[in-house]
């Protein structure tokens, strides 16, 4: 977990958002806090973004400004992204951080059977199950009453979990 990467993504997330109403950063960041938790651990799924859906013509926004705003945010996310990848992708990590990232992948696999709208839509209405799932981690692990060392990153990381913070 690295405090500075959470916060210039969320950062550039909220500079796109500023652009068309300086309402929908605060909004869409909580709806994603609240959508991606996972009530049955107490925790996020991660370290939070931005979620919207049903963006329909309004008094304030019309189609073609919403197309614009979904078009906007979604370029961002190269600058949120690309300095992240760059700065890090030559860390050194060992296979203790490999089973943690797969322990966290197992949290996002939960959330997707227990808690996805869309997964849920589509195992409820015969949707082509291996098309459903073939979204989910291939690698991921369970360890029964799994808790991080006292102090480690991991344990850091689960406390920021357990309570949003606001990054930008």
């Amino acid at each position: 977990m690295f405090d500075e990467d959470a916060s210039h993504f969320h950062n550039t997330c909220k500079k796109a958002c500023d652009q068309h109403d300086p309402e929908f950063y605060p909004s869409y960041k909580k709806k994603c806090d609240d959508y991606f938790w996972n009530a049955h651990r107490n925790e996020a799924r991660g370290i939070g973004g931005l979620f919207f859906d049903y963006c329909k013509a309004n008094d304030k926004m019309k189609m073609q400004d919403w197309y614009n705003f979904v078009t906007k945010v979604g370029d961002s996310f190269l600058d949120a992204y690309t300095p992240i990848v760059i700065k890090r992708k030559g860390l050194e990590y060992f296979q203790k951080q490999r089973d943690w990232q797969e322990i966290r992948r197992g949290r996002y696999v939960e959330f997707n059977l227990v808690h996805d709208k869309g997964t849920l839509f589509g195992l409820r209405t015969n949707g082509r199950i291996e098309s459903i799932l073939m979204s989910l981690p291939p690698h991921v692990q369970w360890h029964y009453d799994h808790h991080p060392e006292e102090g480690s990153e991991e344990e850091r990381l689960l406390k920021i979990l357990e309570n949003p913070r606001e990054w930008a």
